[in-house]
């Protein structure tokens, strides 16, 4: 199945912050995560089912980038400190109704 990246504006603000390298990671990553979206740990969430993490070290911090697959689409939600919890997850993951 071809899958389609839709990302969030926070993620498109969290990536213009990146530098050049750390993109060209990322960009790696994300072709991975197309040929085969669900090779990465699953994340327990209230509102979706299929929402992954992978794991990244953004400027020598362990970060999760965190994405949910609704078919035929990936949706690029955010990038998320380890140190924070996910706290703040559900309250970005609510923002991909907008995007249907």
């Amino acid at each position: 199945m071809s899958y389609v990246f839709k990302p969030l504006d926070i993620f498109l603000e969290q990536v213009k912050k990146l530098p050049k390298k750390e993109k060209e990671q990322l960009k790696k990553r994300l072709e991975l995560i197309r040929q085969n979206p669900f090779r990465h740990k699953r994340i327990h969430s209230t509102k979706y089912t299929r929402v992954f993490r992978a794991r990244m070290k953004i400027q020598k911090k362990e970060t999760r980038l965190i994405y949910a697959v609704i078919e035929p689409n990936i949706i690029l939600v955010c990038f998320l400190d380890r140190g924070k919890d996910y706290k703040d997850l559900e309250k970005y993951l609510a923002k991909i109704r907008g995007l249907k």
